[in-house]
């Protein structure tokens, strides 16, 4: 599950003003879709389906209390699933639909809430989804995800919430909280592995991509054997331990990484340690053939 953040901008996500051009943007595919008779569904929150846009905006631009003119009033975040978690969650637009909703409220919005270590549930968080179909790739494949625009503010207008901040759990001086972006991927991989039965290879964890990105040579290396040695289903403690950030699209590990094995130019990779990692995972599938 591909879960990013996109920076504040002068364009559609401007958050220092109102929602309204966001909310705009959520809603453009649905008058594609009408237009060419095809089912369109409003906004969502944890409660209620078919909300209209003019709720969103009033709902958002309303939770401001003792903001500054400049600060932020509310953030972007895109949900997007891989195509086999996609494949999990249902045949049909409508089916997948559904399951993402239900995954939204049931095991994003609740991590969400816990990671500003402020004692929040799903409950207190003010938020807003909308489901998109369509995503511009090469193949032009319809490859649907979900936008969600949340408020800065918690639903009792006390509390300040910030998903971009680099504080983590933090206990003393001006800013009391933080929050957890590892712990979020890693809640959200987990909880949809539960949620939808996914059994999820190695090479799609969360740990795996991250390692293969940001890792030591030695973290890459031991990641490469764990791969080769046929282990490769992570359980829920293994995806625990990861390490930080998400890679670019966890969804096609192999794709963001650019090969099985990547060896980078810039990176003093033991080739000969590479290649005999490979041949003794080859001898292991002879072995098992000629028994």
């Amino acid at each position: 599950m591909n879960i990013d953040f996109p920076p504040p901008s002068n364009g559609i996500y401007n958050n220092a003003g109102s929602s309204r051009q966001l909310v705009n943007y959520m809603e453009h595919e649905d008058m594609e879709r009408i237009a060419n008779g095809i089912f369109a569904e409003g906004f969502f929150n944890l409660t209620k389906d078919g909300i209209y846009k003019s709720e969103v905006i009033q709902k958002i631009d309303a939770n401001i209390g003792q903001l500054m003119k400049t600060d932020a009033k509310f953030y972007a975040i895109h949900v997007s699933p891989s195509a086999t978690e996609l494949a999990q969650m249902g045949k049909t637009e409508k089916e997948q639909s559904d399951a993402m909703k239900r995954y939204i409220r049931e095991v994003f919005i609740p991590a969400y809430a816990q990671n500003f270590n402020k004692g929040l549930n799903a409950n207190d968080i003010l938020f807003y989804g909308k489901i998109h179909f369509n995503r511009e790739r090469s193949n032009k494949a319809s490859f649907m995800h979900c936008h969600l625009i949340v408020s800065r503010k918690d639903q009792s207008g006390k509390k300040k919430l910030s998903p971009l901040t680099n504080h983590k759990n933090t206990n003393k001086g001006a800013i009391k909280g933080g929050f957890d972006r590892k712990n979020l991927f890693q809640q959200a991989e987990s909880g949809f592995d539960k949620l939808f039965g996914y059994q999820r290879d190695l090479q799609e964890t969360f740990v795996y991509c991250n390692t293969m990105k940001n890792g030591s040579i030695d973290e890459k290396l031991e990641m490469q054997e764990q791969y080769l040695s046929g282990d490769t289903k992570m359980d829920f403690q293994q995806e625990q331990n990861g390490l930080s950030k998400s890679c670019d699209e966890v969804g096609n590990v192999v794709s963001a990484l650019g090969s099985l094995l990547p060896l980078d130019s810039q990176s003093d990779y033991d080739e000969e340690r590479v290649e005999y990692l490979r041949l003794r995972k080859k001898q292991k599938k002879k072995r098992r053939i000629s028994r």
